[in-house]
């Protein structure tokens, strides 16, 4: 019978996640990029201002295109 050792070193411990650390934070960018963008939407002045019918939506699809780069980023190895 072989016995697992509990302590994982940090190199196997990195290797558990899916994403390292630059593709949670382009993540949380970019839900602050749609969230801005949905604010933009809602503001008070008239239906067919700039920032309602232009802006906005580019700035959600902005978002989403930094959240869409943000999945598939792969960061470097310094280690290799």
């Amino acid at each position: 019978m072989s016995q697992k050792n509990p302590l994982i070193s940090n190199e196997k411990k990195s290797s558990l996640f899916v994403f390292q650390k630059v593709n949670y934070q382009l993540f949380i960018v970019s839900i602050v990029i749609v969230a801005i963008g949905f604010f933009l939407m809602m503001g008070t002045e008239d239906i067919y201002s700039f920032a309602k019918i232009t802006l906005a939506p580019l700035v959600v699809i902005l978002g989403f295109a930094v959240g869409f780069i943000a999945i598939l980023y792969k960061p470097k190895n310094k280690n290799i």
